[in-house]
C-alpha cells in the first residue's frame, strides 16, 4: 500500500513538473513555426490539458441545493469517493451529499472504484443557520486522471460564493416554524464525544451500556455466565464467583472495544464475519454439551496432561477456570450479541471521522462495563445464595442447563428455518417438564413446591405440545403457534396481504436502480437493512412493521430490503455507501431521492415511536 502511495505521488509531481515545463515552452516558441510543426507546443496542447480544461466546474443553486456539475473532457474521468462540497460559511450548514453513480472501473492504484466520464453533478442540500445571510462559501474538492496520457492531476479545491436570495422564502417558513434541523440519536452521541467532557462522555457511555443490558442481543449471557458459575459447584465462594464474573465481563469489554475500534477505523464488522452457520452451529453445540453435564451425564474437566502442566504455575484449577471463562466471555462478544445499538454506533461514527481510537475506545470500554455491570451482580450473586450439596443443587444445576439449551435454540434460530426452531422450543419444553414430574403421581403427603413444580410442568407440557403441533402445520410464530391452523385459507392469504411488501436489493447497484425508479414515479423509499442474525430487526419486523399504523405511513413509500446475512463483498461497498457498520439500520429518501440523513434508524424503534418518525421524514 505504502509503494503505492509513493507511485501515485512521484507520478503526480512529475505530472506536475512536465506540464508547467510545456506551458513554458509553448508561450516562448508560440510565434516559432518550425516548433510548431514539428509538434513541439501545439501538438501537447491538443493532448495535455489544464486541470479546469479537463474538467469544467460550474454551479447553481436549485430547489434549495447547491448543484455542482462538471463538464469532463474525452479521455478523462473524476473519481467519485474524491469528490466532495461542503459549506465553510458559518452562516449556513449542509445535508448529506447526494453524487451520481458513475461507472465500476479497474483503477491501476486504486483497483475497483467508481468514476466518471463525460459529466458528473453533485447536489448538496443547504440549511440556512442565521437570519439574512444573503451568500455562503463552500468548498469543492476532486481529483481526475487522463486515459490518454496517463496523467493523474492532483487534488483540486476550490471556494465558490454561493447568493442565498433565491432560498430566502425556504428561510422565511423555516424560522416561522422555529424547526431546528433534526439530529439521529447517534450523530448526538457522535457530537458528544467530540465536544463533551471526557470523564462525563465515559460515565454516559456506562448507562448506555446498563439500559442495553437487558436487550435480546445481551440478555442470553445472563444464563451463559451463570451457568459456568452454577458449573463449579457447592464449594464455590462468593469471592471466586465475583472474580470469575469479573474475568467473564473483562475479556467481553476487551472485545468489544477492539471489534469497535477495528471497525470505526476500517469499517469490517468482526461480530458479523462470525454469524455464519458453521460458527454458529459450533458454538451452539458447545452449549449443548455444557447443559448435559449440567444434567449429570457425565463431568467436564480439562485433560491430565494439560492439569499437570498448570500445576507448575500454581492454582492449576482457578488458572484453567479463569483462562475458559475468559476465551467464553471473548466468544459471547463477538458470537452472541452482533447487533448494532445507537450508541455503538455513535462511538463508531466519531472514530471513523476523527480517528481518535483513544477516546472512542474508552466511550467503547465503558459501554461493555455498563452491559457487564449487571452480569457481575447476577453472577455474584449465583455464588453468595449457592445452595449445599443435595438435591436442591442437582435441581439448579438441572435449571441452568436448561437455559443453555434455550441459547443454544436462540443462536441457532438465526440460520436453521423458523418451523424447526419453533419445533425445538417444543422439544425442550415438552422434555423439562417431563424433569419437572408433569407426568408422575402426586403422593398424598407430597409438599407444596412439588404440587407446585408438577402444575408448573404441566403447562410447559401443554404449552410444548401446542408449539410441536403448529410447527407441524407450518407456523413460525411462538406466541400464536396454532395459526397455521385457520380453517379459511383466505384469513391466511389477507394477513399475507396486511404484511409490508419489501422489495429486496442487493449492493450498490441494485439501490441504484431503486432510487432511478422511485424518482421517476416521485416516490419517497425507505431502506431496510436487514440479517437472519440480526435480533433487532426481527423484533422490528414482528412488532413495528406488522403494526397498522406503521403500515399507513408506509402506504406511498417505496420499501426496500438491503439483506446483507451473507455479509459479503457486495453488501460491505454498500455498508461504506451509508458510513454504517451493519443490522438494524434504517434509511430514508424523499421523493427526489435525497436521503434524509437526519432521520436515520438505528436499532430497534417501538411502532408508536417509529409512525411519528415517518411522518417527519417523508409525510
Amino acid at each position: 500500500m505504502m509503494h503505492s502511495k509513493l507511485k501515485i505521488w512521484a507520478q503526480n509531481v512529475l505530472s506536475l513538473c512536465f506540464i508547467t515545463l510545456l506551458s513554458f515552452s509553448t508561450s516562448t516558441f508560440a510565434t516559432s513555426e518550425p516548433f510548431s510543426s514539428a509538434g513541439f507546443g501545439g501538438g501537447s496542447e491538443e493532448e495535455i490539458l489544464s486541470v479546469d480544461e479537463a474538467f469544467k466546474l460550474s454551479t447553481s443553486l436549485k430547489d434549495g441545493q447547491l448543484v455542482a456539475s462538471w463538464e469532463i473532457a474525452d479521455g478523462h474521468y473524476l473519481y467519485r469517493d474524491k469528490t466532495s462540497v461542503t459549506p465553510t460559511d458559518p452562516d449556513v450548514s449542509a445535508g448529506p451529499i447526494d453524487l451520481d453513480t458513475g461507472e465500476l472501473k479497474n483503477d491501476e492504484f486504486f483497483g475497483e472504484i467508481y468514476v466518471y466520464h463525460h459529466n458528473a453533478s453533485a447536489r448538496l442540500p443547504i440549511i440556512i443557520n442565521k437570519d439574512g445571510a444573503k451568500s455562503a462559501t463552500f468548498n469543492i474538492k476532486y481529483q481526475g486522471c487522463s486515459e490518454v496520457s496517463g496523467i493523474c492531476y492532483p487534488p483540486e479545491s476550490k471556494t465558490v460564493i454561493l447568493d442565498l436570495s433565491p432560498m430566502k422564502s425556504v428561510q422565511a417558513a423555516t424560522t416561522s416554524n422555529n424547526a431546528a434541523p433534526p439530529s439521529t440519536e447517534q450523530d448526538r452521541i457522535a457530537d458528544s464525544l467530540k465536544s463533551g467532557s471526557t470523564w462525563l462522555t465515559i460515565l454516559s457511555f456506562f448507562g448506555f451500556g446498563l439500559l442495553l443490558a437487558f436487550t435480546p442481543c445481551v440478555f442470553p449471557m445472563i444464563p451463559i455466565l451463570s451457568s459456568i458459575i452454577v458449573g463449579q459447584g457447592d464449594k464455590i465462594s462468593t469471592r471466586n464467583a465475583f472474580t470469575l464474573s469479573v474475568v467473564y465481563v473483562l475479556a467481553m469489554a476487551v472485545t468489544y472495544t477492539v471489534a469497535g475500534i477495528v471497525a470505526g477505523l476500517f469499517g469490517e464488522n468482526l461480530q458479523a464475519t462470525f454469524q455464519n452457520p458453521w460458527i454458529l452451529g459450533s458454538f451452539a453445540g458447545v452449549f449443548v454439551l455444557l447443559s448435559l453435564s449440567m444434567f449429570g451425564f457425565y463431568e467436564l474437566q480439562m485433560p491430565n496432561f494439560i492439569q499437570s502442566r498448570l500445576t507448575e504455575y500454581s492454582n492449576k484449577q482457578q488458572g484453567g477456570t479463569l483462562t475458559g471463562v475468559a476465551i467464553m466471555g471473548f466468544l459471547s462478544a463477538l458470537i452472541v450479541g452482533p447487533c448494532v445499538a445507537a450508541p455503538l454506533a455513535g462511538a463508531l461514527i466519531y472514530i471513523g471521522q476523527t480517528g481518535d481510537a483513544v477516546l472512542g475506545g474508552f466511550a467503547l470500554f465503558a459501554l461493555s462495563m455498563g452491559m457487564g455491570a449487571p452480569l457481575i451482580a447476577i453472577g455474584t450473586s449465583a455464588g453468595k445464595f449457592m445452595p449445599k450439596a443435595g438435591i436442591w443443587m442437582d435441581v439448579t444445576k438441572a435449571v441452568f442447563g436448561v437455559m443453555l439449551l434455550a441459547v443454544a435454540i436462540w443462536m441457532l434460530e438465526r440460520v436453521i428455518p423458523a418451523t424447526v426452531t419453533l419445533m425445538l422450543w417444543g422439544v425442550l419444553l415438552v422434555v423439562s417438564s417431563i424433569y419437572m414430574g408433569a407426568l408422575e403421581g402426586l403422593q398424598i403427603e407430597s409438599s407444596g413446591w412439588k404440587k407446585f413444580w408438577k402444575g408448573m410442568g404441566l403447562i410447559l407440557f401443554t404449552y410444548g405440545i401446542l408449539l410441536l403441533v403448529g410447527a407441524s402445520s407450518g407456523s413460525t410464530d411462538m406466541l400464536q403457534p396454532l395459526k397455521g391452523l385457520s380453517a379459511a385459507s383466505s384469513t391466511g392469504q389477507q394477513a399475507d396481504h396486511n404484511k409490508l411488501q419489501f422489495s429486496k436489493i442487493k449492493g450498490i447497484d441494485g439501490l441504484e436502480q431503486a432510487l432511478t425508479k422511485a424518482r421517476a414515479n416521485n416516490q419517497p423509499v425507505m431502506v431496510d437493512f436487514y440479517a437472519d442474525w440480526c435480533v433487532s430487526c426481527k423484533e422490528m419486523e414482528k412488532f413495528t412493521f406488522s403494526d397498522s399504523q406503521v403500515q399507513a405511513a408506509l402506504k406511498n413509500t417505496l420499501l426496500l430490503k438491503a439483506d446483507v446475512t451473507a455479509n459479503d463483498q457486495q453488501d460491505k461497498e454498500l455498508y461504506k455507501r451509508f458510513g454504517i457498520i451493519g443490522p438494524p439500520a434504517i434509511i430514508f429518501y424523499n421523493s427526489q431521492g435525497t436521503e434524509m440523513r437526519n432521520y436515520r434508524v438505528v436499532g430497534y424503534m417501538p411502532a408508536e415511536k417509529f409512525t411519528s418518525h415517518i411522518n417527519q421524514a417523508i409525510n
